[in-house]
Formats: structure tokens, sequence, C-alpha cells
């Protein structure tokens, strides 16, 4: 990690919201999911088409920044995310009920159809909270490209929750940085460094980016934070089997 981390000095800047030794901020996220499961399942069966339904804060403690509500859409090999922000204090569950939502301002057209989107499709699988996931990121961007960035993620907790606002403070966090937790369904035996790596950009990938993976010798893995907190949490609790008209219903959504 420190070798990589001088390797993209050139490249990158470090993300202004990060802060002290290592530079880093909080990241807490809501994952959101049907009563079976189903997105859980969609990851763990890779689907070609697949998406997530998470809010995501920052800070510790939670609520000094807004809430974004994101759809992490996987086409293949080519992910997109379509996210939108309100105020903290505009969360909750109040959102997907049967009322006419009011008095959230959007910047855009675009992020208003990308909130009613995320609340749409919370309704059509009912979708409820079903996992904590905290993390701490260190940031980068890369300096002239049109977006490239790299992140380093560690000290990785997960909490079992129920609560559309409890973000944690209520329950036990439990730790995530153990190789056991980091099997890929539970078949396959995988060491785990403590820090998870993403190298992100669009279709136009730069040169430094594809030097870094050739010099370091990276191999593209599959990671999700939130599947490894169910299959870890699983060695505690029973967890349902997804029916599959809840999978096939998913496809069409």
């Amino acid at each position: 990690m420190p070798w990589i981390r001088e390797y993209i000095r050139p490249f990158c800047e470090l993300d202004p919201y990060c802060s002290g030794d290592p530079p880093e901020y909080v990241i807490t996220t809501l994952q959101l999911d049907s009563p079976g499961l189903s997105l859980h399942y969609a990851k763990l069966w890779d689907f070609v088409n697949r998406f997530k339904l998470r809010v995501r804060t920052y800070g510790d403690p939670v609520g000094a920044f807004p809430v974004f509500m994101e759809i992490k859409a996987k086409d293949r090999a080519t992910t997109v995310k379509y996210r939108s922000r309100i105020p903290f204090d505009q969360w909750g569950k109040h959102l997907f009920g049967n009322d006419i939502i009011r008095g959230i301002r959007f910047k855009s057209a675009k992020e208003a159809g990308h909130f009613y989107q995320f609340v749409r499709l919370v309704k059509h699988i009912g979708a409820r909270p079903a996992m904590l996931i905290r993390y701490n990121r260190e940031s980068y961007f890369g300096k002239k490209d049109t977006y490239s960035r790299i992140t380093f993620d560690r000290r990785l907790l997960y909490q079992q929750t129920y609560s559309w606002d409890s973000w944690g403070r209520d329950g036990q966090w439990h730790t995530l940085d153990k190789s056991i937790d980091q099997t890929r369904r539970h078949d396959t035996a995988a060491d785990f460094s403590g820090v998870v790596l993403e190298v992100k950009a669009l279709k136009d990938v730069p040169l430094w980016i594809c030097n870094l993976i050739t010099e370091f010798g990276l191999e593209r893995q599959g990671h999700c934070k939130y599947s490894n907190a169910v299959w870890a949490e699983s060695m505690f609790r029973w967890t349902p089997w997804t029916p599959e008209y809840e999978i096939d219903y998913l496809r069409y959504l």
C-alpha cells in the first residue's frame, strides 16, 4: 500500500475531505434489501445485470453531512451510479410511504430523477434496512483526467439493523477485517490484507492507471462489503433463501 501511494503521487491529488495521518474520512452506509435478500443473492449468483440500494453519509459521529441515496447498478463489466442528496434530517422511512414527498430541493432535474428512481425501486421490491457498513477511506483524484480515482478502504465494520435512522448508534459494530469474512461464497480461501483498493475510471482509462496495474501485478476481484457482512452474520443467524420468483422479478425492474 505505501508503494502504491507513492507511485500515484505524480498523477493524483488528495481528496479535500481527507484529514489526519493517514488522511481519511469515515463512511457509513445503510444497505437496503428485500425481505428475502434478493439484491445480495443477485451478487452471489453473479447476475449480469444487477443493482444495490444504499444510503450513505459521512463523518463520525454521523449527522454533520447530508445523506446520499444511491442506486449502484452493474451492466456486465460496467458500473453505473445514480445518486441524489438530501439533508440529513429529511431522511427516514416516511419517504417510502403513501404521502406526497414535499420540501426537498435538488440541484437539478437529473438529481430529482435519481431520487424518485430510488424511491420507486425501494417500493417495488419492498426494500427495508438490512445492514450497516462502516469504514475509513483514503481517497485520491486524478489531476488531469476526466475522471479517475484511487481509494483505500480499511477498518471495515458491519452491524445488522432494522432501523432506518439509527446509523449504528444503538448497536454493536463487528469487524470485517478477517480473511474468513472476505472468502467469497465460503468455498475459496482468500487472504485479506486489511485494505480494499479500488481503481476507478471511465472507459478512457488513463495510461498511468494501466501502468499501475502492470507495475504491481494487480488482479481484478469482485468485493461486496454488504454481501461479506451478510455472510459473516450468517455464521450466527439463519438467513432465509431467496425465492426464485423474487429473483425473476428483479430482472424486469
